[in-house]
């Protein structure tokens, strides 16, 4: 399958779903005993009801992977674990975080640039500053932040859509033409613009 086929029917794969195990981090350095496994690599997936297609390497081809409802709290060696469990781990498209105790938007997330779906409700992200990591996301359309306390900062919505003008989606809701109005009208009341300094040549 060449790549081009690859990216028109991998997106219809299921998921690699690790929802509801109990992970605490992504790859454990301390050896555990085998029956308290804690981290992503100790874990099986689960099984839904489309079976997981696998390249001749033994390694998933969806671009689609969900850690929702477990319990971490940092990223470290996400980008290695996804190496070893996706063929085309470059192509990830969606991550779902949803309900885990992250602190803040980590910025190996912003290196899957093909991700076009991120969920990250139901965390503990403080700043709404975090936002800014994702602008370089040059496909990102869907995004949920909210059950964050960054929710409850004024002009929360606003501000994500002026950060992020190209998602279509935000926390389950439709991004209207009102939406991305009442933002941008926010953002001139409310976001001094950069000021850029002019070097002038000393004669």
């Amino acid at each position: 399958m060449n790549r081009r086929d690859y990216m028109k029917t991998s997106v219809q794969e299921p998921p690699l779903d690790y929802s509801f195990k109990s992970i605490h981090v992504i790859q454990d350095d301390i050896p555990k005993p085998y029956f308290i496994p804690t981290d992503l690599v100790s874990e099986e997936p689960r099984t839904g009801l489309r079976p997981l297609r696998h390249s001749k390497s033994g390694k998933s081809l969806t671009q689609s992977l969900w850690l929702n409802n477990n319990v971490l709290n940092e990223l470290r060696d996400f980008s290695q674990v996804v190496s070893q469990l996706l063929e085309h781990p470059e192509n990830l498209a969606w991550i779902d975080l949803s309900f885990n105790d992250l602190t803040s938007i980590d910025p190996v997330l912003t290196t899957f640039f093909n991700l076009s779906v991120l969920y990250l409700h139901g965390n503990s992200i403080q700043r709404l500053g975090e936002v800014d990591k994702l602008a370089v996301l040059p496909r990102l359309r869907s995004l949920t932040l909210h059950g964050n306390p960054m929710e409850e900062e004024k002009g929360y919505r606003q501000y994500v859509l002026c950060t992020l003008p190209r998602i279509t989606t935000f926390d389950f809701s439709g991004v209207t033409k009102a939406d991305r109005t009442t933002a941008e009208v926010w953002k001139h009341m409310n976001i001094k613009p950069k000021k850029v300094r002019i070097k002038q040549n000393v004669l």
